[in-house]
């Protein structure tokens, strides 16, 4: 068996070349430990220049016009489209709904799906683990339909169990909606299992991917999801694209989400008609620029090869976790076994996460402190926040090891023996 030191050190790539394609990894000079990777990403040469070179010369407003310009604009957004559909393995492009981020996603299902479709004494299943995104938008399509809000609460190690999934989901489980990878802990849930148990309950299962598709192969048609959401600013791509794809007969029965100029069809004195998938769903001028630097984005972790991508990126995960709990002054909360990611969530008794974070920043080391936008997730730990360290594939070995000397230094100063 590979050890998790050998899959960091022979990764199937060149990091060092990897990293001459971020010139924000050295600023002014300077380098920079970038370890907030959960919250977005760093963006290649190769993304940041073909944004640039759309701009420069296929820049305009797509699918209204005949001119070329727009011609140009409209095969680059649909190219995008094409090419994120093939990356998830989506039966269909039309399937790819382009959103602002995972949040404006999970929203469209909540708000499309959820109102026209919950009523009262029907239940909605979520985690503990949620991010925000996934659970206060189901609160208030709860609020507004009556449904109730039911959870999985966290059990050994982290997880949830397939036992506690049974219990829970039964015939008025309308949605289950679930997190992929938690952003805090890294737990990844048996989500094909969960799916399937949803589905013979009844329920429509609505996957928030936002940390799981930049980290791992996500088949849509595999794991047989009716919807999965995740944002393009935390796989290299610009800030401001997101993706919602959905099954096709879901996206058709649902009502538009926002409304406006291009989702129409026809528009009379007293009603309208809509445009047909994917357009019922993209209302007024889209983010072309964004999907342009999604859709590079895909073609340079594809170059790379996710597969690699994901060994190497738990194993930097592994890697931390096991020399934070090395230093004997940490509490880690990131599962010792099954399934896990590339983030790794952990405390330095007796000093508050942002002394932490302020006191690492000084010597470079970028990493998030907070309550990560999961307030349900630490109340259930008994915290008030946490520090992050997460990891991409253009990190080292020697970043991990220069965070675990930040903090014994964060020790030192704030006046404890390290």
């Amino acid at each position: 068996m590979i050890s998790v030191l050998e899959k960091m050190t022979n990764p199937g790539f060149d990091v060092e070349k990897i990293r001459g394609d971020f010139d924000y990894l050295k600023l002014d000079g300077e380098p920079i430990v970038y370890l907030d990777n959960a919250a977005t990403t760093q963006r290649p040469n190769a993304v940041i220049d073909r944004v640039a070179e759309f701009y420069r010369s296929e820049n305009a407003n797509p699918l209204r016009g005949n001119h070329r310009l727009s011609l140009a604009a409209t095969e680059a957004y649909e190219s995008a489209r094409a090419r994120i559909a093939e990356f998830i393995r989506a039966p269909r492009p039309e399937q790819v709904i382009f959103t602002r981020n995972a949040s404006e996603s999970l929203n469209l299902v909540a708000y499309s799906l959820g109102l026209s479709r919950l009523r009262a004494g029907d239940e909605v299943l979520i985690t503990r683990m949620e991010h925000h995104s996934n659970s206060v938008n189901w609160q208030f399509v709860c609020q507004k339909t009556g449904a109730k809000l039911v959870y999985l609460d966290l059990e050994a190690d982290y997880q949830i169990s397939i036992e506690q999934v049974k219990a829970k989901l039964n015939e008025r489980t309308k949605i289950f909606a679930f997190t992929g990878a938690s952003n805090v802990l890294s737990t990844v849930p048996d989500a094909r299992e969960f799916i399937r148990l949803g589905h013979e309950a009844g329920a429509v299962c609505v996957m928030d991917g936002a940390q799981l598709v930049p980290h791992e192969r996500v088949d849509v048609q595999d794991l047989d999801c009716d919807f999965l959401a995740f944002s393009g600013h935390k796989m290299l791509a610009p800030f401001g694209v997101g993706v919602l794809y959905g099954k096709q007969a879901l996206l058709e029965e649902m009502p538009p989400f926002l409304y406006g100029g291009e989702m129409i069809e026809y528009v009379y004195d007293d009603y309208a008609t809509y445009a047909p998938l994917p357009y019922k769903f993209e209302a007024g001028t889209q983010n072309v620029g964004g999907a342009v630097g999604l859709h590079a984005a895909i073609d340079y972790i594809e170059a790379i090869g996710i597969d690699k991508i994901e060994a190497y990126e738990k194993a930097l995960g592994e890697y931390c976790a096991q020399q934070l709990r090395a230093l004997g002054f940490i509490d880690v909360y990131h599962p010792e076994h099954g399934a896990r990611g590339a983030a790794v969530a952990f405390n330095v008794r007796e000093v508050h996460p942002h002394d932490v974070s302020t006191i690492l920043d000084a010597r470079g080391i970028a990493i998030r402190s907070g309550h990560h936008c999961t307030q349900q997730l630490h109340a259930a730990l008994e915290l008030h926040a946490s520090c992050r360290a997460s990891f991409a594939f253009y990190n080292t070995k020697e970043e991990v090891d220069q965070l675990i000397d930040g903090l014994r230094e964060v020790r030192k100063i704030m006046g404890f023996e390290a």
